[in-house]
């Protein structure tokens, strides 16, 4: 899919709800984020990703009378490795590694480049050169198969691509010999000195210019195309839209980064402590971690902020994670790559006690709740498709006119999929994915709902409910269970704790154990894969 740079917005209207931001007359949901919405550039302004970043981190740095505790040498860390890089650094290797790219390579304006690296400091540092020039950026999963990289390749066409000594030899042949992060001539790039452009010479890039290629995580088919010192730490692959645009956020405001280039649980808490991390970007299986592990040996005093994006996040967890860090705000947001990440989030201690909400709408974001039958705009507290307006809607997914046309409307809104639905106060919840809901005898069976009762049971860590075929209901609802550690739980004594709970039509027909749930690199359930199992293994109750 492609993301494209801010655009206006629909006028503000007067008559929204203050409470829940619906208006009944367009039956459409309307931020409620002060101020009303943010005059946005023109789609023909010049304005690059790495032009708006310096600017807004100068003129901060300005403000506060140039703190040489803001411009530290740890503006930058991988704490794998113990590289670092200061701002200073970042800003001069960004101007000479844009020229080297520009006038030693050959990249221009229009270009795309394919990024397959895992995460370092350097990543960050190739985004903001290759914006400046106006190259479009596309960074994949670095464990993707040949036969995966070779396809998102042939969707986008890129003329060079970035990556390391251990990714390099999955990449075919382009215009451009492939530059490798981790050797000297990388290094030579960055260190070269450069001239300055003249004024014709200057790349000029517009509102409108595709800035990069994210691919969807393809767990429904094949990929698709005020001065506050923080310090972040992002565990999120920076392929992905959250790791993406989390690290170009973390570089716009002027916060230190923390990342890792080969990750391991017990470093990044160690790391928490060492570099005073305040905010911490995790998918759902670490917080998970966090709860299930011990922290004793840790300090975090620091931690104010965790940031669980790329999947939900149950109740029963945030409960759990709340019990434990009664001092950290827990927030939870809601995106999709085709959205360019988040459009809703909780903000502040307070919207984040609103347990199982994943926020309000963004600045100048739209909302509806269709009813998936009749297409009618819904009001507060009805479930349906949720759809989204706004500035960061994707422009459309590469060379795939059908698929593109399929989730966006003539009047820019994006079909998202998800049942969804907004409560009197404007924070929306999440039900489950339109497709993934279970048909048992003419009714809908939200595997989320069961997920949440099951993981409400002090013996359950984890769990994951599917569809199994039955010849008379159509479907039945199945789960994969993860027990605590010491645990004697059996299947049942699962369904009976569920049975009391639910409707008939929504009882487990079987219970399966398994050591861990599969899951993409964000946290989603691989669902697909536990359907696949299940058949596999037909009614055992241990997989």
């Amino acid at each position: 899919m492609v993301t494209k740079l801010a655009e206006n917005s629909t006028d503000y209207k007067s008559s929204i709800s203050s409470s829940s931001g619906f208006d009944y007359e367009t039956q459409t949901y309307h931020s409620l984020r002060q101020p009303p919405p943010l005059q946005l550039p023109d789609q023909t302004t010049p304005l690059s990703v790495t032009h708006y970043v310096f600017t807004l981190y100068n003129a901060n740095l300005r403000t506060n009378n140039n703190s040489s505790s803001n411009n530290n040498d740890n503006f930058l860390v991988d704490a794998a490795q113990r590289h670092r890089l200061s701002l200073f650094q970042l800003q001069s290797y960004v101007t000479r590694l844009s020229s080297s790219l520009r006038d030693n390579i050959g990249l221009k304006h229009g270009d795309t480049a394919f990024i397959l690296s895992p995460n370092s400091i350097h990543v960050p540092l190739l985004y903001l050169s290759l914006f400046a020039i106006g190259v479009i950026v596309s960074p994949s999963n670095p464990t993707s198969s040949p036969g995966e990289i070779s396809r998102q390749m042939q969707l986008t066409s890129p003329v060079i691509a970035f990556a390391t000594s251990e990714t390099a030899h999955k990449l075919p042949s382009l215009k451009h010999p492939p530059v490798l992060l981790d050797s000297l001539q990388f290094h030579s790039l960055i260190s070269t000195p450069h001239s300055e452009l003249s004024k014709q010479d200057r790349v000029i890039i517009r509102q409108s210019d595709v800035a990069a290629v994210l691919y969807s995580s393809g767990t429904t088919g094949r990929v698709k195309g005020l001065w506050f010192r923080v310090v972040a730490m992002c565990t999120v692959p920076f392929f992905h839209v959250y790791g993406f645009f989390y690290c170009l956020r973390c570089l716009a405001f002027g916060e230190s980064l923390v990342l890792f280039s080969k990750f391991n649980f017990q470093l990044m808490m160690k790391s928490i402590q060492q570099f005073s991390v305040t905010n911490l970007a995790l998918a759902p299986p670490l917080v998970v971690a966090m709860i299930s592990n011990s922290i004793g040996d840790y300090d975090l005093r620091s931690l104010q902020v965790v940031l669980s994006g790329g999947a939900p996040l149950s109740i029963p967890l945030m409960k759990k994670f709340n019990t434990l860090f009664p001092n950290v705000t827990l927030v939870q947001a809601y995106g999709l790559t085709e959205t360019t990440g988040g459009v809703c989030r909780t903000v502040g201690p307070i919207e984040s006690k609103r347990l199982g909400a994943n926020g309000r709408l963004t600045y100048n974001c739209q909302a509806k709740i269709v009813d998936p039958l009749t297409g009618v705009g819904l009001p507060p507290f009805k479930h349906g498709e949720l759809w989204i307006r706004g500035p960061s809607i994707m422009k459309g997914y590469v060379h795939d006119e059908m698929a593109s046309g399929a989730i966006l409307t003539a009047d820019g809104w994006l079909k998202t999929g998800d049942l969804c639905y907004f409560d009197n106060e404007g924070f929306l919840f999440y039900v489950d994915s339109i497709k993934e809901l279970i048909k048992c005898n003419g009714y809908q069976v939200p595997p989320a709902e069961l997920e949440d009762l099951l993981q409400s049971h002090p013996d359950i860590v984890e769990a994951a409910v599917v569809p199994y075929p039955d010849e008379k209901a159509g479907q039945v609802p199945i789960a994969f269970v993860v027990r605590t550690t010491g645990s004697i739980i059996d299947e049942s004594i699962i369904k009976e704790f569920v049975a009391k709970e639910v409707a008939p039509y929504k009882k487990l027909r079987r219970v399966s154990f398994m050591d861990s749930i599969p899951k993409n690199a964000t946290g989603k359930v691989l669902r697909k894969e536990l359907v696949k199992l299940s058949l596999s293994n037909g009614t055992s109750s241990r997989l």
